[in-house]
This record gives C-alpha cells, sequence and structure tokens, in this order.
C-alpha cells in the first residue's frame, strides 16, 4: 500500500516512502548511455534506427519528453553522481573532485548493495605529454572510493592504459586488471557482471550503475556486425558503424531486462534509462522526417535532449510519457526517494525528486534547468568555450542574453530577436534570467571561478 504523506511533508523531507511497510526496498538499475540523443531512439521518433527493446520499456512505462543532460560526459557524470550542478564543485574534465560524496554512498547508507559497471573516467584522463597534464593526472576520486562495493569498469585508469571497450576488452573488475579478453565484446561482459551482482545480493537491496559504453566512439564492429565474423576487422572504425551500435545498445537492455526475468528479480526492479549527452556530430539521423546532425559537445538542443525512460512494473502506470523537465541533478534525490532515504542536511544538491512523477503522485516539479557548461581544462579539449545558459519548457537564455525558443518535444531552436520581445517572451526571458544570476550566486569551486584554456592556464 502506497502511504501518501502530505505533499509540504515531501518537500520538506525531499523524498517519498514508495512502499512503506514493504518487506523490501526495490533494485534499481539505472543505465546511460554514452553519446545518445532522443534522434536515436524510435520511441521518440527516430526514422533511423530500430530500439524494441527501449521501446517497450517505454510502452509499458514512463517516457520524458523533456530530459536534460550536460553537453558532455564528465560533466553529466559529475552532476548526476553528486546532484550538484557543475559550477559548484568542477574541477577537470574526466576528474571528479575525490572529496564529494556520491549517489553510490546515498545508497549504501540507506541499506543497498551497491556495483557499476562500463565506464568510469573520473580518476585521471589527460596523456602524460599533454601540457600541464601533471597538474592533473591521478587526481580524481578512485572507484574504490566512491560508494561502489564492486565494479567492472573500462576506463579506471591512466587514460593511456585503457585498452579496448569493446572488441577484446580490458576492465578493472574490484581492483584487478582482466584483459584483453580475446573473442569477447565489453558491453556483454557488463550484462554478466551485472546480472552476477543482481544474483549475488545477499538479501540486500541492489543498486546497479550501468555507465554503458555503447555508443560511444571509436564506431566499430558489434558482434551482430557481418564484420564481426572477422577477427582482424573487429576495431575497424568507420561511422558507418554507428546503426549497429545502437541496435547493440537497445540488444544489451533487452538481455538486462530477461536476465531479471529469470533470476525473479523483475518485478521488484525499476529500470532507469538515460543518455549522457547529445549524439556524436559526426553522425546524422533521420528523425520526424528531418536529417538532424548530432550536436555533441554543444549546447544545441541536438547536444543536451537526451532519452529518458522509467520502467517498474505494477509500479508506474504503462504507456505515459511525461512533459515534465528534468535535469542531470535530479536522479540523486530520486534513487533516496525510491530508497526510503533522506538526503543527509549537510548534503548541498540543486535536484528535485520526480519520483511522484513515476508514481502518479502529487509533488514538487522542476520549472527550470541551468547549464554551467565549460569542459576545460583537458586533453583535446582546445575546441570548446565556457557556456552558461537556463532554461525552461519553452525558451533558453544564455549568460551573454541570446534567446532561444525552444517550445515542443523534438529538437527544433529558434533565436529570437532579444530587442523586441514583449508579454510573455519578455517575463520569461526575465523568469529566466533571475533563475540563472540566483543559480550562479551560491559558492563556486575555485575551478568554476577562473576562465582557463584546455591546459589549465587562465584566459586573458
Amino acid at each position: 500500500m502506497i502511504i501518501k504523506l502530505p505533499i509540504t511533508i515531501l518537500s520538506a523531507l525531499g523524498l517519498l516512502f514508495v512502499s512503506a511497510g514493504a518487506a523490501e526496498k526495490p533494485n534499481i538499475l539505472f543505465i546511460m548511455a554514452d553519446d545518445l540523443g532522443i534522434e536515436g531512439l524510435s520511441c521518440y521518433g527516430s526514422d533511423s534506427y530500430e530500439t524494441p527493446h527501449l521501446d517497450r520499456l517505454a510502452d509499458e512505462g514512463m517516457r520524458f519528453s523533456h530530459a536534460y543532460s550536460q553537453p558532455l560526459c564528465t560533466p553529466t557524470r559529475v552532476q548526476i553522481m553528486t546532484g550538484k550542478y557543475n559550477h559548484r564543485n568542477w574541477l577537470y574534465f574526466g576528474i571528479l573532485d575525490p572529496g564529494e560524496r556520491t549517489f553510490g554512498h546515498l545508497m549504501q547508507d540507506a541499506g543497498y548493495k551497491t556495483c557499476i559497471a562500463g565506464k568510469w573516467q573520473l580518476q585521471s584522463y589527460d596523456p602524460p605529454e599533454w601540457p600541464n597534464s601533471e597538474r592533473r593526472r591521478g587526481t580524481g576520486m578512485k572507484v574504490e572510493d566512491a560508494g561502489f562495493d564492486e565494479w567492472s569498469l573500462y576506463h579506471a585508469w591512466e587514460t593511456e592504459d585503457k585498452g579496448s571497450r569493446y572488441a577484446n576488452p580490458s576492465f578493472d573488475w574490484n581492483g584487478t586488471l582482466q584483459g584483453p579478453l580475446d573473442g569477447q565484446y565489453g558491453p556483454d561482459t557488463s550484462v554478466e557482471f551485472l546480472l552476477d551482482c543482481f544474483e549475488n545480493r545477499n538479501g540486500k537491496p541492489l543498486f546497479a550503475y550501468f555507465a554503458m559504453a555503447l555508443p560511444h566512439w571509436p564506431m566499430v564492429p558489434t558482434p551482430d556486425s557481418e564484420e564481426w565474423k572477422e577477427p582482424a576487422q573487429r576495431l575497424d572504425e568507420s561511422v558507418d558503424f554507428f546503426p549497429d551500435m545502437v541496435h547493440y545498445m537497445d540488444k544489451v537492455v533487452g538481455q538486462l531486462v530477461d536476465g531479471l526475468v529469470e533470476l525473479g528479480e523483475r518485478e521488484n526492479t525499476i529500470v532507469i534509462f538515460y543518455g549522457d549527452n547529445g549524439t556524436d556530430m559526426r553522425v546524422t539521423s533521420q528523425f520526424r522526417g528531418e536529417a538532424i546532425q548530432g550536436g555533441k559537445a554543444s549546447p544545441l538542443q541536438t547536444g543536451i535532449r537526451v532519452p529518458l525512460i522509467a520502467n517498474w512494473p505494477g509500479k508506474i502506470k504503462a504507456g505515459e510519457v511525461s512533459s515534465d523537465l528534468v535535469d542531470a541533478s535530479d536522479f540523486l534525490p530520486t534513487f533516496a526517494s525510491l530508497a526510503g532515504s533522506e538526503i543527509p542536511g549537510d548534503w548541498v544538491h540543486d535536484g528535485i525528486s520526480f519520483v511522484p512523477e513515476l508514481l502518479g503522485e502529487e509533488g514538487p516539479k522542476r520549472e527550470m534547468a541551468f547549464f554551467w557548461y565549460d569542459p576545460r581544462p583537458g586533453w583535446d579539449k582546445e575546441k570548446f568555450s565556457r557556456h552558461v545558459f537556463a532554461l525552461n519548457h519553452d525558451y533558453k537564455l544564455f549568460s551573454d542574453g541570446r534567446l532561444y525558443d525552444v517550445k515542443g518535444d523534438g529538437l527544433r531552436e529558434e533565436l529570437l530577436d532579444v530587442y523586441s520581445l514583449t508579454g510573455e517572451q519578455k517575463l520569461q526571458r526575465d523568469a529566466l534570467a533571475d533563475y540563472m544570476q540566483k543559480m550562479m550566486s551560491v559558492p563556486m569551486s575555485a575551478s568554476a571561478k577562473i576562465e582557463v584554456d584546455a591546459y589549465g592556464d587562465p584566459v586573458e
């Protein structure tokens, strides 16, 4: 039986006891795709890819039309794991401040067994020859300190030692390097690891974070590609393999769900699927009758509008499409709500739980989202610059005054003439400006206060 607390109490506590009195808290399987905008899923309107397993999760659960991420992976990963907007705790690209607390710590404290599979890339990033790399190499959070009991991770150590994430993969498995695993495919080994965690959760609820590699570059054959039959071609790189990678990403999700059914864990497991940023710019997809170039790394809608699907049999009403605004900071309080746990009072976060929306309950909703985006310093980041902006359902306002109309559930945006704004447009612009100013007035990290170049030197 679901106990409905008054909304004032829910808001004050930042949690929702979704099944108070139940014998067991729900398992949580959180899957985050690497480089996938909404044009990558057929349930959102893609004409280029078939994603039947994710479509089924959406059809039998809830799909969000207004979910947002940061434009690149580290900014999103830092935000999602800490629940903080990036300007509060940003250090460098590929680095998570080792002094932070993550949703892994939160879920451990809530009585969960925790595990993570896929990509880490938060402890060390710059290669040794990169200018000033000695300032940053090895300065981030190690996975063993991040609140995870078990892990199987690609890219957990130095950048130059990472090996392959796809064919013949290498993984740090609970502190021991495994691989190269000849003849194996990285995402498949992640599925095996995660299902083993479910099978051996030893009576505890499980929080499983699958930071999947797919469909990130390098774009290479999958086991379902014709080229996979020839071992010498399994690491051949071509953008032509991107559709195969999207299809295999969908297949992997299906393997996980089927595995949960076989283990008898499906009914008590909520599955949440999300994208860490938009699709690679080298990819053009057909979306609702239009050719859409991927917007990864840019603050365009194609860089930040991502899929979000939640499925929990018997709890989330089937076939729902939510227009609620969600950003990466909202996942930490959402996981706390699902666990029936209170976020510690000294834990600063910027998120709003979307559990009430999932369960058809009344609850606070996000009206605006804030983005402080600057992935510098870091290797290969010379072409990037800082972008600060805020958005709501209708408009996106940048700190330099540019205002875009972003109405609808697609990827369109139209630059407006800010000098001719009247009525509702002016009111919305002013509200977004006030919200942005409020967000920028909070304590900021030292790295966020100073604008730097790709090498970490202050910009003149």
